[in-house]
Order: C-alpha cells, then sequence, then structure tokens
C-alpha cells in the first residue's frame, strides 16, 4: 500500500519515491489514485525516466523467456555421460544375466556390478539414485560380448588404474570395446606406454590433438598385442570415442590399433 509519506517531504510529487513509482507502474494502486498520478508523472522528466526504466527492466526479463539456454559446463556433461554408460552397462546386465563362457573361448566381457557402481556414483557425484535411474531411460543399452575375457570387474565409474600392464582384450576392430568404459573413465594408467609423454607423442603421430585430453587412459590387449585405449567424449550424450595405440607407437609411427565410437548413436 502506497500513501503520501512514500514521497519526499511528506507529499507525493518531486522528489518522487522510487517504491511509489513502482507501485504505478506496476498497476497496484487503486484507479483513483492512480488518475491522479500519471498526468504528474508524465509532466515530470525526472519521473518518466524512472517509469521508462523500469519499463525497459521489464521487458529484459521477458525476453529472457525466449533466450536459448547455455551450454552445459564440458566438464558435467563428461560426467553426466560417464554415468550414463555405466548405468547402461548395468541395466543390460541385470535384464540380460551373463551366460557361462562357451567352449570357443568366448566369455561374457566385464560388466560393472549394478549396485556397486549406483553406490559410488552417487556418493562421487552427489546424486540421487532416482536421477541416475531417469537418465539411464535416455541412454542405449549396449551388448558386451568380448572374445577371451573371463575377469568381472565390479569397479565404479572412476574406478583405480588396473594394475596389469596388459588389460583386457578385445577384437582387432574394437569389439567389446564398450566393457573398457567401467574401468576406464577417471583412469590415468599409460600402461607399456609408461608415461603421458609417451602417450601424447603417439596420439600427435596419429593427426590428432595432445591438447585434447582423454576421460581417461587404460592399458588394452588387441588380439594379442599390449597397448593402451584412450577414452573421448564425442559432445554426444552417452557416446565416447575409443582409440587405440600400440605399445611401439611414437612420432612418425601411430601404431594406431582401432579407432571406435560406442554408445547411443
Amino acid at each position: 500500500m502506497t500513501d503520501e509519506s512514500r514521497g519526499a517531504g511528506g507529499t507525493i510529487g518531486p522528489p518522487w519515491s522510487v517504491d511509489l513509482l513502482a507501485d504505478l507502474h506496476a498497476g497496484v494502486l487503486d484507479d483513483q489514485e492512480a488518475a491522479q498520478l500519471w498526468p504528474r508523472v508524465n509532466a515530470d522528466p525526472e519521473a518518466r525516466a524512472i517509469i521508462e526504466a523500469l519499463e525497459a527492466t521489464t521487458a529484459d526479463l521477458s525476453a529472457l523467456a525466449a533466450e536459448p539456454a547455455p551450454p552445459m559446463p564440458a566438464e558435467f556433461a563428461a560426467r553426466l555421460d560417464a554415468a550414463l554408460a555405466a548405468e547402461s552397462a548395468a541395466r543390460q546386465e541385470a535384464t540380460f544375466p551373463a551366460a557361462a563362457p562357451e567352449p570357443a573361448e568366448q566369455a561374457v566381457a566385464p560388466v560393472v556390478d549394478l549396485s556397486a557402481a549406483r553406490k559410488r556414483r552417487n556418493r562421487q557425484l552427489g546424486w540421487g539414485a532416482g536421477i541416475l535411474t531417469a537418465a539411464a531411460a535416455a541412454a542405449v543399452a549396449i551388448t558386451l560380448t568380448v572374445p577371451g575375457a573371463t575377469k568381472t570387474n565390479t569397479s565404479g565409474v572412476a574406478a583405480p588404474a588396473p594394475s596389469s600392464a596388459s588389460g583386457p582384450s578385445v577384437g582387432s576392430d574394437g569389439s567389446g570395446a564398450e566393457a573398457l568404459l567401467g574401468g576406464g573413465l577417471g583412469v590415468r594408467n599409460y600402461g607399456p606406454l609408461q608415461d603421458s609423454k609417451r602417450f601424447d607423442a603417439c596420439v600427435a603421430a596419429a593427426g590428432m590433438d595432445p591438447a585434447v585430453r582423454p576421460e581417461g587412459v587404460r592399458p588394452v590387449t588387441v588380439e594379442g598385442k599390449p597397448g593402451v585405449v584412450a577414452i573421448y567424449t564425442t559432445g554426444k550424450l552417452a557416446q565416447f570415442r575409443l582409440v587405440a595405440f600400440g605399445a611401439d607407437c611414437g612420432p612418425g609411427n601411430p601404431d594406431k590399433l582401432f579407432d571406435k565410437v560406442v554408445g547411443k548413436k
């Protein structure tokens, strides 16, 4: 409610109370009071300047509703991608339980245990289980079948680096490489390359930019050949690019074993 005490000197008029003019502009004064004030406000340049500033602010706020939402920061997009990929693999395993290894030396690939992965993700990212479940509904389930794999991986998204320098085995075309996501995101284990300097030399030799940092690096064995696999985001939700380099890679010799995009297409 507005009365004359809101103006300077106990009267409604110059110098004008900003609160009074804001109420007048918002239409909250009664009709009789507004009818008396508008002619005086319109005749006063100072009062009109305040009214015009209020109108401009209202217009700016209204325009915000039509503005496009800013892009998600890359750090949070990568964490969301990692959570979706791990949740997708866990849901696939829960829906289609792993079968026993076949006689022809084929076995179900390593998968992320659903309960362990959910506990770790909720603790590390601070997300509720309901948020992860809703997000996972948007991801495409990935079938994981890798020749020669016999060990089950129960690590979470940011698992410690594998102790083996050889790493899990995948096909020469990268078949089964999806299983590397569960224990590879957040890991920096350069395996036979030993350090980031040699890894960056491999990346540069393959014509890629070493400044683009992968979300994880871990050892891998591709058809019996030791190397490392780098996990990159693609800018698409729950989709990753996996690039594997052999142990002999370096300047002039990229020794790229495979380059594959996995996850949601």
